[in-house]
């Protein structure tokens, strides 16, 4: 409870910190607001949105994305990296290939996503699906390299079936390292979305800060930039107690 009381004292300080030299540099700079809106300026306009309804629509539609985009490359990739951390020699042939795609931007393959998929929900969920994939895929085959001999020993002297030891005892005795893979994917991901929503969708948060752009509200721009950053912030603390509340289940050490 301690610790808890001292994060957010710690993040209600950083704010008050960001605002506060915010306002200064809004002042110092006698910047336009038209081109840089004040912190007061940019807080009107947030509940502005909020008040007709079009922020908390475009949350909706930016979750929804995001949830079906992450949630998909986690499991897919939880379940292929275990396979392949079991099987190092095929894991040799595939790794060429996965090292060749890993550094490609998810938003380089977005014109080929549109021609396949049309417009819509579907592309910005697929970018996220990237995005999310292969920082997953790669964190869970070393988690599995890395694991204890000990276990799969265990596991067959035991005669424990394949299918069985992947799920009963690997993926527990790996997860710690997965999680981490999974944590930094969600970042990754949540970034990307915001830049996919700006291609061919007509809903979310990065279609929010392209109209507001185009109709010259930099107030309603730097609201939405806002949001989306206190929404990462809040998902990567979601992830954290998720992570902390699996480790203990399986007896491991809360951190």
């Amino acid at each position: 409870m301690k610790k808890t009381l001292l994060g957010v004292r710690n993040v209600i300080v950083s704010f008050a910190a960001l605002i506060l030299v915010w306002q200064l540099v809004f002042i110092v700079g006698q910047f336009n607001e038209a081109l840089f809106p004040a912190p007061t300026t940019a807080f009107k306009a947030l509940v502005e949105t909020l008040q007709d309804g079009s922020l908390l629509e475009n949350i909706a539609a930016s979750l929804k994305r995001f949830a079906i985009g992450y949630a998909s490359a986690v499991v897919v990739a939880v379940a292929l990296g275990l396979v392949l951390g079991v099987l190092p020699r095929v894991f040799q042939f595939v790794n060429p290939i996965v090292q060749l795609l890993r550094p490609i931007s998810p938003m380089a393959w977005a014109p080929f996503i549109v021609l396949w998929v049309g417009i819509g929900d579907a592309p910005a969920t697929i970018v996220v699906f990237i995005a999310a994939f292969f920082p997953v895929l790669l964190s869970t085959v070393s988690a599995v390299a890395n694991i204890d001999p000990i276990y799969f020993k265990v596991a067959r002297n035991f005669g424990v079936s394949q299918p069985y030891a992947l799920w009963k005892i690997i993926f527990p005795a790996a997860f710690p390292q997965i999680a981490n893979g999974i944590h930094l994917a969600l970042g990754t991901a949540w970034v990307f979305l915001a830049a996919g929503e700006m291609n061919g969708v007509q809903s979310g948060l990065g279609y929010m800060v392209v109209d507001a752009r185009n109709n010259l509200r930099t107030d309603v721009l730097l609201a939405a930039i806002l949001t989306i950053g206190a929404i990462g912030l809040a998902l990567d603390a979601a992830i954290k107690f998720v992570d902390r509340q699996i480790v203990k289940a399986w007896g491991g050490d809360e951190q």
